[in-house]
């Protein structure tokens, strides 16, 4: 092909990238500096880069870039001849030290991914991580080139606020009502890091004075109208700043930390040096418009991407396949953060369940893979639970082996050796390892091995000799292309009750071989034990609780995280049974000493209001699915139902007294348990529908407005369909509270669901373009409305295909990140799985599938 031509898009199969190809980049990037001159359809990037060959080589320099007009290439300061093919633009010949100059132009106003440089409602913003730089300017985009970033921003004044990374060191007037402002960030980063934000937003400013007396400026900006909703996420800014100092003695390192909240936004948050920019969501709460949830989820993901300012900026990834390095770790510093100033025994629930309801169905699922993949098609693909939760479980099983002081002499090991470079997994463990003196290496598994450890336990007692025995056996499932998986360190925690709720034995012990036994004296009797407690590893546990144990752990455990497990356990053995039962055609039933237990959880006068709420939101049937090996969902659907409704039934009474005395109690720990016996009570014989609407047209804030819609439309109310018309009306032109409104209206479990959400995508308020609105609506019904998205039909299936095929062409990341519901079908009869490996192929048979939504659907059918 000639010099200056661009090659045509050949719709050929996406090839992988693979770990084991890693090589260091040919170039070096020590600084750039760019220069936007900004239009809707027609932005202008000027980037000067000062390029360095790494090492002794001729070979040329490749840069990667898309969806960009090239108008010049000059390479100190004359033109030069290049290629330009396949998002690569190559130049053969260069010197080894040179400036390149590149003046390409974009157009963030066409630019649906939400990737690179586009517009939100009016505004500019970028989004670069994983590789979205090039979408801006032609880069080699990796994550191991870092590059010292100066960037000038010319736009009109009509976007008085024109922000980037680092500290602004000029702004002034141009002509032609034009302005410009000039930022540099002193520390390398990689181009993923950069971001740009232009607009005309409301600004909340205040100060954080750090521990070495430095005043940092902090400044979050908002669509105009919702200041008054920015403030929680400034005090939740200054309390993780705080709470970072004084955990992990990491200070803040610029003058100024600015947030940005946009409403187009493909994540959560984004953690870009000195300048994060974040989905509405995360930002914008008032008690009007957002639930205690709300607040929790703002105050975490603040904190999230504030500590990514060490654990990700400061000290960054070799390349993507360590991804966990720095999104394991952020998660578990952020977990630790939420339970430091709140509740660490729902903090540590909430995190169980993200677990045991969506990454266990990852690592069964064809999209299984390591906290360090081997091989990825496309990265977005892998910002996964299993890179970010499991990866933080694997942190916090380091920290349970270390302890608090050990850990702590680790991370500050790790930024002694590492601050301002580009590492990877393996730096970080040998950080730790070096300096607790603490062994590892086989604890490296845990990064390079896919799959859910299985423990099964069994139990013996000597009563002559008063030893009690336990006998722990580790498997990890493989697949036909897998090797045997080698036994992985697991800490395993284990407390020991005699029968009336004393604690005798509270050890945490050391998995390292494929069998183990362990003895402890133990006198008076057999114990009840209490296995893995607080999820001591992210392990499946195969024990056979009696129904008796299970009800001393409920009441007993040291561990009120174990008291919950316990009580999922109990209520999943009942689901179980029964579905057994309606497979030998037998009438469902539920044991007294269940439902006992839970209306003793209802009246517990001491425990945790916030603890029992969790005790009485039932396990869903996502955690359910993943408890077996294969499923009969149209039993499950009805035997978990009835469940729940025999226990509503039954301690009705109970629930209704204890709902009155919550009444008024104004705080979110009482909330929670007013609202979760809310949900039951209209699941009852009555349905109390008088309540629902007394709370819903009474209620001072969203907690309890939705606490009692939520409720209607899970317990199928008469009044659901007028609340929900009541509630819309109300919130029609506050997008963050339609999204709930639209939840809601997924998780309606009639056939006619399907006929109403296709009606709500005409809504006022619902656009394809906005991830937001597509997740809450769509995205919501296929994760969580199960019985009608696997209703026998295959028409729940077929809605969300439709679905994928319309985003697949506006937004790729969005399309591929909603169709997990359409990949994890193991456990599915055989119609199920046929249906949906139909919807896959029709994916697969698409005429421009991009490579997000072709990654998954083709692991999924086995290609």
């Amino acid at each position: 092909m000639s010099d200056n031509q661009t090659s045509p898009v050949t719709a050929v199969q996406p090839a992988a990238k693979r770990l084991a190809d890693y090589l260091p980049p040919d170039y070096l990037v020590p600084a750039l500096n760019l220069t936007f001159r900004l239009a809707p359809q027609t932005t202008r990037v000027t980037a000067v880069s000062q390029i360095e060959r790494n090492g002794e080589h001729q070979r040329p320099l490749i840069l990667d870039g898309e969806q960009q007009q090239i108008e010049q290439v000059l390479v100190d300061g004359a033109e030069v001849a290049y290629q330009h093919t396949d998002g690569k633009l190559t130049l053969a010949n260069v010197p080894a030290k040179f400036e390149l100059t590149l003046v390409t132009v974009i157009d963030p106003q066409g630019n649906s991914s939400l990737e690179g440089l586009y517009m939100s409602d009016g505004a500019y913003c970028t989004q670069c991580e994983a590789e979205g730089f090039r979408r801006i300017t032609f880069f080699p985009d990796r994550p191991d080139v870092l590059s010292r970033f100066s960037v000038r921003i010319e736009a009109p004044t009509e976007f008085p606020f024109l922000l980037s990374n680092g500290n602004k060191v000029e702004q002034g007037r141009l002509d032609d009502g034009w302005h410009y402002a000039c930022w540099q960030d002193p520390f390398p980063k990689p181009c993923y890091l950069f971001a740009l934000v232009a607009g005309d937003f409301d600004l909340l400013e205040d100060n954080f004075t750090t521990k070495s007396e430095r005043d940092v400026k902090l400044q979050v900006f908002v669509d105009k109208g919702n200041l008054n909703k920015a403030h929680h996420a400034m005090a939740s800014l200054k309390k993780a700043m705080a709470w970072d100092e004084s955990r992990f003695d990491l200070e803040y390192d610029l003058d100024i930390y600015m947030i940005v909240a946009v409403d187009f936004f493909n994540m959560g948050a984004m953690e870009n040096k000195g300048l994060n920019v974040f989905n509405t969501k995360y930002v914008l709460a008032d008690e009007q418009t957002a639930t205690d949830e709300d607040f929790h989820g703002i105050e975490s993901v603040i904190g999230h991407e504030y500590f990514h300012n060490w654990t990700g900026n400061r000290v960054t990834c070799r390349d993507w396949f360590q991804l966990s390095l720095k999104e394991g770790l952020t998660v578990f510093r952020d977990q630790e953060f939420s339970s430091d100033v709140g509740s660490r025994a729902v903090n540590r629930i909430h995190a169980i369940k993200v677990m045991k309801n969506h990454q266990f169905a990852e690592d069964a699922g064809p999209m299984s893979h390591p906290i360090r993949p081997e091989e990825v098609i496309e990265m977005n693909n892998f910002y996964t639970v299993t890179v970010y939760d499991k990866g933080a479980e694997v942190i916090r099983m380091m920290h349970t082996l270390l302890g608090e002081q050990g850990f702590q002499a680790g991370m500050k090991l790790y930024f002694e050796r590492h601050d301002g470079q580009a590492v990877t997994c393996d730096d970080f463990v040998q950080a730790m390892q070096d300096a607790s003196g603490k062994d590892l290496s086989q604890f490296r598994r845990w990064y390079s091995q896919a799959g859910t450890p299985e423990l099964t336990v069994t139990d013996s007692y000597d009563a002559d000799k008063g030893v009690y025995r336990l006998d722990v056996k580790q498997f990890t499932p493989t697949r036909s292309n897998e090797q045997p998986k080698l036994p992985l360190h697991i800490p395993f925690s284990v407390e020991l009750l005699d029968n009336e709720g004393n604690s005798l034995v509270n050890e945490l012990l050391e998995l390292t071989e494929a069998s183990q036994s362990f003895e402890f004296d133990v006198k008076g009797g057999a114990p009840v034990p209490s296995l893995l407690q607080d999820f001591s590893a992210p392990v499946k546990l195969h024990y056979q609780y009696a129904t008796a144990q299970l009800l001393v752990l409920m009441g007993f455990a040291s561990s009120e995280v174990a008291r919950w497990e316990a009580s999922v356990s109990l209520f999943s053995q009942a689901v179980w049974q029964n579905v057994a039962r309606l497979q030998q055609q037998q009438a469902m039933s539920l044991d007294s000493s269940v439902i006992d237990a839970f209306r003793a959880v209802v009246l517990h006068a001491t425990q945790d209001h916030a603890l029992s709420a969790e005790m009485l939101k039932f396990a869903t049937a996502n955690s359910l699915i993943e408890q077996v090996e294969q499923v009969d969902l149209d039993a499950l659907f009805s035997a978990r139902d009835f469940v729940i409704d025999a226990i509503a039934d039954a301690t009705e009474d109970e629930l209704l007294a204890r709902y009155r005395e919550l009444v008024g109690q104004d705080n979110a720990a009482s909330r929670s348990f007013k609202n979760a016996i809310l949900a039951l009570l209209a699941r009852s014989a009555d349905g109390h529908e008088s309540l629902l609407t007394q709370q819903f047209n009474a209620a001072e804030g969203m907690t309890d407005a939705l606490g009692a819609l939520a409720a209607a439309v899970a317990g199928s109310a008469d009044c659901r369909d007028e609340l929900l018309e009541q509630f819309g009306k109300q919130w029609q032109d506050t997008p963050l509270v339609m999204d709930k409104w639209f939840t809601l209206q997924g998780s309606i479990n009639e056939d006619s669901v399907l006929q109403r959400l296709t009606g709500l995508q005409d809504h006022p308020a619902f656009s394809f373009n906005n991830p937001n609105r597509v997740r809450s609506l769509l995205g919501a019904f296929a994760s969580t409305n199960l019985p009608q998205f696997h209703r026998a039909d295959g028409q729940g299936y077929q809605f969300l295909t439709n679905v994928i095929k319309k985003m697949n062409g506006l937004n790729p990341q969005v399309a591929a990140r909603i169709m997990t519901p359409l990949i994890q079908f193991s456990k599915f009869d055989a119609q199920r799985q046929q249906q949906l490996k139909a919807c896959l192929q029709q994916l697969l048979d698409l005429p421009d599938l991009s490579r997000d939504v072709y990654e998954k659907a083709s692991k999924a059918l086995g290609q």
